[in-house]
């Protein structure tokens, strides 16, 4: 057994310790806002925060996070997270999500990336598309995506 701080909640998971997070997290918690993508840490659709860092959970076996803490895209937009909440409403501001599928890990990581920023900071275009370019979006909707990360950035200021 491992216990794994999912959200703000301790959760029991009886699961080889080598199992990724984002299995854990579909699989035993039913949390499935975390998305599937390469396997391979490259597209980030599997992004979530461990101790506040944006993380690849394909690639991050349970053994790695016990003991640590745990956000996925379920509490991050939905709870009392100001930053994700402000990301959040600037994706659906700028119409950022087409398909979709790679949209909670994109708010993943512009989240990880704007609490990163010392307070009132308004980061630039190229720190933008530094901090989000692990993240691949099939669609293209790059453009829409930093403007809304910036949007996001001037609404926490």
């Amino acid at each position: 057994m491992t216990t794994l701080n999912v959200n703000g909640r301790a959760q029991a998971l009886d699961a080889d310790p080598a199992t990724p997070v984002l299995w854990a997290l579909r699989d035993h918690l039913g949390l499935t806002g975390t998305k599937f993508g390469c396997g391979a840490a490259l597209c980030g659709a599997c992004t979530v925060h461990v101790d506040g860092q944006a993380v690849r959970s394909c690639v991050t076996p349970v053994s790695a996070v016990a003991g640590r803490r745990v956000q996925t895209i379920e509490q991050v937009t939905g709870g009392k997270d100001r930053v994700g909440n402000a990301v959040h409403a600037a994706w659906v501001k700028h119409d950022v999500a087409q398909c979709g599928y790679c949209q909670s890990g994109q708010i993943m990581s512009a989240t990880a990336f704007l609490k990163s920023l010392p307070k009132g900071k308004q980061p630039s275009a190229a720190e933008i598309d530094a901090a989000m370019a692990g993240n691949l979006c099939r669609c293209g909707t790059y453009a829409r995506i930093r403007a809304a990360v910036a949007d996001a950035a001037r609404a926490l200021a």
